[in-house]
């Protein structure tokens, strides 16, 4: 029995013979990109999942729980998330029902609403974080100096499509 070829390997073989050679390498680069995080979701899926938490909430807790107050102004958080106002709200509403966050309204400024992390979201944050480490991010899938050459690479991609990436 021959091992199944690699479809991402194939496509970029279609690309070159239908004479869309100057894209080939773009296709799969981008192609492999989408699956390589269709794969990372998946595990993070596995660990995040029996706590009830999807990645989008679990960003929010942790971001959260990293502020000395424990509380951010909405606003803010979409804006390091560099999600759209919408998630943001969506995310924060699940967790509230979950009793991991609460909305409070800032004591000098009542229009301004802050997301706050409860003790129960402090602990299921860090049971998560535990779970993400042991699982997904101390093996992410490549030895460590690829990690890093990896990211640099990623960061670069990501420059050139105009996000911001400081220095």
């Amino acid at each position: 029995m021959t091992p199944e070829r690699d479809p991402i390997r194939e496509a970029h073989a279609q690309w070159r013979r239908h004479g869309w050679d100057d894209a080939a390498d773009g296709m799969a680069m981008v192609t492999s990109v989408v699956r390589v995080q269709q794969l990372l979701m998946e595990r993070i899926e596995a660990v995040l999942r029996p706590l009830g938490l999807t990645f989008a909430r679990y960003e929010v807790l942790r971001l959260l729980s990293f502020v000395q107050s424990g509380a951010m102004p909405m606003t803010r958080l979409g804006s390091l998330l560099q999600v759209h106002p919408t998630s943001v709200t969506s995310a924060v509403e699940r967790l509230v029902k979950q009793g991991y966050v609460e909305r409070l309204r800032r004591e000098g400024d009542r229009r301004v609403v802050l997301a706050s992390i409860t003790d129960e979201g402090r602990e299921v944050v860090e049971r998560a974080t535990a779970g993400l480490n042991a699982r997904v991010f101390e093996e992410p899938g490549l030895p460590g100096p690829n990690v890093a050459r990896l990211t640099d690479l990623l960061g670069a991609l990501r420059a050139a499509l105009g996000d911001e990436v400081g220095g």
